[in-house]
């Protein structure tokens, strides 16, 4: 009888394999609570699309936020971080009526619509529950305009909440959202405008909406931001309070946000190491082994520009295009306008992108090209 031989264990690996998340999880809390201090009175909801990692849901549950959901999924994630459903904004406009029917059996309330259907949708599968009617914005001022695909006209919410309410739906009010990475605080002037004259309208008609959602928009600090392009959290406040008792007077609503990039995104920096550095008709180019695939879609047409750092930082710089690690022609973050990085960048150096921790990780492909998704590191 043949006796095996032993197998040999590898040691177990103290570093993560990059790319990878490191994500600072109090960083967000602090963000929490300098919204809290720029919002006073109004309820924070965190995005949990942002980044649905538990640990960093459940602390911000600890610190006080609600959250913004958009699927069965993220429903589930809240509560199991300590939410309760009725404190939870179903914002997705448009959604599965199954979807509707399996939160409203898990005890949310409150579902975001912007058409006629929708609302029909909403008082078949969760009767009795409470609607938001999103208006459109331009999206003039983010860096990630949400304007193309959600949102109706003044007129038209008028008409979906009057509807609501005789199909036995709570026409809660309005919301909007101006925009990811809104670099103008006064962004929220003329939706917060609009939404007073919805409210008014409703009021004549004899229902009494409530509740305002201010939607996200919050920014993170990101490439070449100065308090010109970045103003701080309490300019945003600022701007809000006033257009609301401009707009509301004595009779201000409830009010919420939605933030998810503003909490998240400068708690994370992102891992990763050179592939390659190659000259293609006198251009620099440097690949990473992180891209467009591995959780940097934002960078699609370059709307995201992330601060990056390496471990060569000191000496001499030239601009390069750079490149993701997949074949796909697609896998290019910036290229338009190229980034300086050290010349005598080589491969395997360290690359780190700084402000990485909103819509990265959740953005990750599952394997495309045979690439994992990306891991998160907590540290903190």
């Amino acid at each position: 009888m043949s006796v095996l031989a032993p197998v040999a264990v590898a040691p177990a690996r103290l570093t993560p394999v990059e790319p990878y998340l490191e994500l600072s999880v109090p960083t967000a809390v602090r963000r929490l609570r300098a919204l809290v201090a720029a919002l006073p009175g109004t309820a924070i909801h965190y995005a949990v699309k942002a980044n649905p990692d538990p640990v960093l849901l459940r602390a911000l549950h600890a610190a006080g936020s609600r959250f913004d959901v958009a699927s069965p999924a993220e429903v589930v994630a809240a509560i199991e971080a300590g939410a309760r459903p009725e404190d939870l904004v179903y914002s997705n406009p448009v959604k599965r009526r199954a979807d509707v029917a399996y939160a409203a059996a898990l005890g949310v309330r409150v579902f975001v619509v912007d058409s006629p259907e929708e609302t029909v949708k909403v008082a078949a599968a969760a009767p009795g529950a409470a609607v938001l009617c999103r208006l459109v914005t331009s999206g003039e001022g983010s860096d990630w305009p949400l304007s193309r695909k959600y949102g109706c006209s003044t007129g038209e919410a008028v008409h979906i909440l009057s509807a609501a309410a005789a199909l036995g739906l709570q026409p809660a009010g309005v919301s909007f959202h101006v925009g990811s990475q809104q670099r103008d605080p006064e962004a929220w002037g003329p939706p917060i405008a609009a939404a007073a004259r919805v409210f008014a309208a409703l009021r004549a008609d004899g229902l009494a909406p409530w509740l305002l959602d201010l939607g996200g928009g919050f920014p993170a600090r990101l490439a070449d931001d100065g308090a010109d392009r970045c103003p701080p959290l309490a300019a945003y406040g600022e701007a809000i309070d006033r257009h609301l008792t401009r707009a509301f007077g004595a009779d201000r609503p409830q009010t919420l946000v939605e933030p998810g990039r503003a909490v998240v995104a400068e708690a994370g920096v992102l891992h990763c190491r050179v592939v390659a550095t190659l000259v293609r008709g006198g251009t620099r180019w440097v690949f990473l082994d992180a891209g467009v695939f591995t959780g940097l879609v934002e960078t699609l047409d370059e709307a995201i520009r992330y601060p990056l750092r390496t471990e060569r930082d000191g000496g001499p710089t030239g601009p390069c295009v750079l490149a993701g690690p997949t074949c796909d022609s697609a896998d290019v973050l910036y290229e338009q306008t190229m980034v300086d990085l050290p010349l005598d960048l080589v491969e395997g150096d360290r690359v780190w992108l700084e402000s990485a921790g909103a819509y990265t990780t959740c953005y990750s492909t599952v394997g495309f090209n045979g690439f994992p998704p990306l891991t998160t590191v907590r540290r903190g």
